[in-house]
């Protein structure tokens, strides 16, 4: 379960005083416990599951992945170093991620099983993906190729 995977880094980078690890372990527990609590109103006691964790995680890169575009823009390389260390830590916790040939015949399949004919079914296509790809397919890249594969 990654809650342990989690426990056991963050034990692991106080041991070896790794504050890069320390600090981005720290930030996941924290993030996936707000989310917990969110998740309470809803009947949800036992906290969110490993897929909205790892759907959370990819989040978290997005955002750092926009956070070293803007720090390159304004000529922060140090700040964009620490956003692409903290990358780093976070895809540590990911399965292994599809290459695009895979994302390509994933979209393939999804198409096929939605019945999806237009850019209008890109949600669809979506929405079967992340059913069933959560945390091992980069979604920004697959919307792409989604809406390649449907204007075609």
């Amino acid at each position: 379960m990654l809650r342990d995977k989690f426990n056991e880094a963050l034990k692991e980078g106080l041991r070896s005083r790794n504050e890069n690890l320390t600090g981005t372990v720290r930030l996941i527990i924290a993030e996936m416990k707000k989310r917990d609590i969110e998740a309470r109103p809803k009947g949800n006691m036992d906290g969110i599951s490993d897929d909205e964790i790892l759907s959370m995680m990819q989040g978290m890169i997005k955002q750092r992945r926009e956070s070293i575009a803007l720090y390159e823009k304004g000529n922060r390389p140090d700040l964009a170093a620490k956003e692409a260390a903290e990358i780093g830590v976070i895809e540590s916790f990911l399965p292994q991620q599809m290459t695009e040939d895979e994302i390509k015949a994933a979209i393939t399949a999804a198409v096929a099983v939605t019945g999806a004919a237009s850019v209008k079914d890109i949600g669809k296509v979506m929405g079967e993906l992340k059913k069933a790809y959560t945390g091992r397919m980069d979604f920004a890249q697959a919307g792409a190729l989604v809406k390649t594969a449907l204007a075609g």
